[in-house]
């Protein structure tokens, strides 16, 4: 499990959780309250949606199953939209989850057509413990319920307030083109031979934390929140993006299949350009030099992954990426400090922070 390492921006231990949807961690309770409000709402326009593209996104968002049977208790953690309403609350929001509605729903949607298509991409058989879309239903639906999702997501912001709906929109286009170049980094670095330390964390920026950002700033920005405010809860979700995708990494290398739903060494398998990997073959070490030689000729063979996996731990590239997730988290918290966030809002934040660092390997 990663600890933030500096005692005095340690984000608190959730003081309210409940028990999580696997049955073997809890989630902060915002989370809770966020899926109340928007998972209603998601069924709403998933419903609307005309019958051929509705069948694979309620699929997908856990609605339904592969013959169009209404689960009830499906769907995901609803980590964005719980940011949402957070950020609507420090803004001064009386009723945040009702104002931050547009936002945590578009954010889901956004998310939702990020994963489909990475699905695809990554030609990712299992997502949530069950086949992906694709697998299921083919790539062509696939993808076009991942388009879906996207134009949802901006008629969602649009239909609201003129003023702040637009404004908000405006700022989602902004991440999701910056999640868009980081997903095609992501890409390209598969088929470089050499991608650096500093790369790959831009990489991670862009693809998770530009995201994330805008979770974090949505809620404030549709209950007219100042601008400090603003940027101070954008800076803390990129951060926090950047954290989670350090500890994503770990898990892509480290992680128990009964936590990841993905074999262990499943990116070292792919060849995946991650941040324990760039910093391990950026080490200068020995063992840098011969996890080099490892790559250089493709995928990784499944005999050959325990091997990369002491390599890549053995050139530092473990507790390298661990230490960005700490050091990103102490980032956040300055960035709440910026922007002058207090009181349950701040609690609530710090809780989530903790929640996506402490994710168990």
């Amino acid at each position: 499990m990663i600890r933030t390492t500096t005692p005095a921006t340690r984000p608190p231990r959730p003081s309210a959780t409940v028990p999580g949807a696997d049955g073997r961690r809890a989630v902060p309770e915002a989370f809770v309250r966020a899926r109340a409000a928007v998972e209603p709402e998601l069924r709403r326009l998933v419903g609307a949606l005309a019958p051929e593209v509705r069948r694979v996104v309620a699929y997908h968002l856990g609605f339904a199953d592969a013959d169009g049977r209404a689960i009830t208790d499906g769907g995901g953690k609803a980590a964005r939209p719980a940011l949402a309403v957070l950020s609507a609350e420090a803004a001064g929001a009386v009723r945040p989850e009702e104002v931050a509605l547009p936002g945590a729903v578009a954010v889901e949607l956004i998310h939702n057509f990020s994963l489909l298509h990475d699905d695809v991409m990554d030609r990712d058989l299992e997502r949530r413990h069950r086949p992906t879309a694709w697998s299921v239903f083919g790539v062509g639906p696939a993808i076009i319920a991942g388009d879906a999702l996207q134009t949802l997501a901006h008629q969602v912001l649009l239909a609201g307030d003129e003023r702040f709906g637009r404004r908000a929109g405006a700022r989602l286009a902004a991440a999701t083109a910056r999640m868009i170049a980081g997903q095609g980094q992501d890409l390209a670095f598969e088929s470089r031979p050499e991608v650096s330390y500093a790369e790959c964390l831009e990489m991670s920026e862009n693809k998770t934390g530009a995201l994330l950002g805008f979770a974090t700033s949505a809620g404030a920005i549709l209950a007219g929140g100042d601008q400090r405010l603003i940027d101070g809860l954008e800076a803390f979700g990129v951060h926090l993006g950047v954290a989670y995708q350090a500890v994503d990494d770990l898990l892509g290398l480290w992680g128990s299949p009964e936590v990841t739903g993905k074999p262990a060494g499943n990116d070292l398998r792919r060849g995946k350009k991650t941040l324990p990997t760039t910093a391990a073959l950026g080490s200068g070490t020995p063992a840098g030099h011969r996890l080099a030689r490892l790559l250089a000729a493709g995928e990784v063979r499944d005999e050959d992954v325990a091997q990369g996996l002491r390599l890549i731990e053995d050139a530092g590239g473990r507790d390298r990426a661990a230490r960005e997730a700490d050091a990103r988290v102490a980032m956040a918290v300055d960035a709440l400090d910026r922007g002058r966030v207090d009181g349950p809002a701040r609690r609530g934040l710090l809780e989530v922070a903790t929640f996506v660092v402490g994710r168990d390997f």
